[in-house]
């Protein structure tokens, strides 16, 4: 088996609690951006950007995080915790997707499988150099005060990807089983 297929076979979400610094830097956030180019991208619409959280906008979205956290209506101790969820990982990148509905030879579907190959070639290149990484989003990236901070017209943000040194091997929840998700057709009344 190629080293690059063994290594890619290895690659699992690791949570913030289990990274360190260094963070990749700007520029291998740019490779990294590189290879989630190479996705299938029919139209070369690329309906997505990486937005980089600079360590000196982390308080700042504590602070929106914190909103969404009290509009939400948790309590002062899980408003505190969501506030941290802002300084999770050395490095910390906003995932953001702009489907055009408008496009009739490339339907909406067809766009966010784009936007999510490219987060797994974003989320391999990553894993590829050493770096460990986890997507999280949820109910907070549709909270108004994130959109309006990272997004443009009629984008979304969908997920944050927390991203640092591994300070142990990604292990997997489950052994994957391709025969579970792999068949062949057989076609109809075959």
């Amino acid at each position: 088996m190629p080293v690059t297929l063994r290594r890619l076979l290895e690659r699992h979400s690791i949570g913030p609690r289990w990274m360190t610094a260094p963070g990749p830097t700007l520029a291998q956030l740019r490779l990294a951006t590189r290879a989630a180019l190479r996705a299938p991208d029919h139209g070369r619409l690329v309906p997505w950007r990486a937005v980089v959280v600079p360590d000196g906008g982390r308080e700042v979205l504590a602070d929106l995080f914190a909103r969404f956290a009290r509009d939400a209506g948790k309590t002062d101790e899980d408003v505190a915790i969501e506030r941290e969820r802002a300084f999770n990982g050395p490095a910390l990148v906003a995932w953001v997707v702009r489907i055009d509905d408008d496009v009739a030879e490339v339907p909406a579907h067809e766009q966010w499988m784009c936007a999510g190959g490219a987060l797994a070639n974003f989320l391999n290149a990553l894993h590829l150099m050493g770096f460990g990484a986890k997507t999280l989003s949820g109910r907070k990236c549709r909270h108004p005060a994130l959109t309006q901070a990272f997004c443009r017209e009629r984008e979304q943000l969908v997920a944050f990807v927390c991203i640092g040194t591994p300070t142990r091997k990604p292990t997997p929840r489950v052994v994957d089983d391709a025969d579970e998700v792999f068949s062949l057709w057989r076609g109809p009344g075959l």
